[in-house]
C-alpha cells in the first residue's frame, strides 16, 4: 500500500461511506489466520453454529493467538491513517457464512455497540442482552465517528453473500430502511478478494444476499472508536 492511496481511500470513506483496499493481507498471512481459528476450541456462549452460519462473538478474546496477525503492520497503519491515532478496538467478531447459505440480512444500518454492562445513561437506548453481550444505540454523533474493518478471508462476490450498500447514505443520519429510494442511490456490489479488507461507516445502509456457488464467505469484522461513553459506560471490548 502506498501512502498516496491513502488519500484515494479517505475519500471515498467521506463520501461514499466505505472503501475497498487490496491484499492488505497476503494469502499465506490470511492462511496462517485460518489455521489457527480451525483449532480453537469451539465452545461457550461466544460460538454460535448453524447449517448456515458459524459465529465466533468477542473474536479477540476468545482466540487471542490470532491477534498479531489481524493487527499486522499494514492494519495498524490503516488505522491510523484513515481513522486517527486515538481509535482503539471496540468489537470483533469472526463470520463463516457457508456456500450453501441461504441466510440474507435485509437493508440496516449498524445502530447498537456493545458494552460491558447495562447501565441507564442519557442518550443510549434500545437496549438489548444477546449471547451475554449488552448492546446499546448510543447517540448519533458515536456512530458517525465509528468504522468497521471487515477482512476477507476468501474471495468475497454477489454469488458468495457479498455485502450490497448504498453510497452516501451514511451521511443522512438515522433513517428506515422502508424510505429508500433505489432509483435515486443504485446499490453496489462491494466485490472483495482474499487478504483484501472493507472498511465502512456504521450508518451505510448495508444488505447482503444468498449464496449460490458454494463458497464460503469467511470474514474478521472489527469495529473501531476513538470516544469515552456517557455514564460510566464501557466498551465491551476495549483492549486493557
Amino acid at each position: 500500500m502506498q501512502d498516496h492511496h491513502f488519500s484515494t481511500y479517505a475519500a471515498g470513506l467521506d463520501t461514499a461511506g466505505f472503501t475497498i483496499i487490496p491484499d492488505v493481507f497476503s494469502a499465506a498471512a490470511v492462511d496462517a489466520m485460518l489455521a489457527i481459528i480451525v483449532g480453537v476450541e469451539q465452545a461457550g456462549p461466544n460460538f454460535r453454529r448453524t447449517a448456515d452460519l458459524f459465529a465466533i462473538r468477542n473474536f479477540l478474546r476468545e482466540v487471542p493467538a490470532i491477534a498479531t496477525q489481524v493487527f499486522s503492520p499494514a492494519l495498524q497503519q490503516l488505522v491510523r491513517q484513515l481513522f486517527g491515532e486515538d481509535y482503539f478496538l471496540v468489537k470483533s467478531i469472526y463470520f463463516d457464512k457457508s456456500g450453501e447459505s441461504n441466510w440474507l440480512v435485509a437493508w440496516h444500518q449498524d445502530l447498537t455497540i456493545s458494552v460491558a454492562e447495562k447501565s441507564p445513561a442519557p442518550g443510549y437506548e434500545r437496549w438489548s442482552v444477546k449471547h451475554d453481550q449488552y448492546a446499546v444505540q448510543p447517540p448519533g454523533d458515536i456512530l458517525e465517528s465509528n468504522y468497521t474493518i471487515r477482512i476477507h478471508l476468501d474471495d468475497t462476490d454477489e454469488h458468495n453473500g457479498a455485502l450490497k450498500v448504498l453510497p452516501g447514505t451514511h451521511r443522512k443520519g438515522i433513517y428506515r430502511a422502508d424510505s429508500l429510494d433505489f432509483g435515486t442511490t443504485p446499490e453496489v456490489c462491494c466485490t472483495v478478494k482474499k487478504g483484501g479488507v472493507m472498511i465502512m461507516r456504521p450508518l451505510l445502509m448495508h444488505a447482503s444476499g444468498r449464496s449460490s456457488n458454494g463458497h464460503n464467505r469467511r470474514v474478521i469484522h472489527l469495529e473501531f472508536s476513538n470516544r469515552t461513553l456517557a455514564g460510566g459506560l464501557q466498551w465491551a471490548e476495549r483492549p486493557a
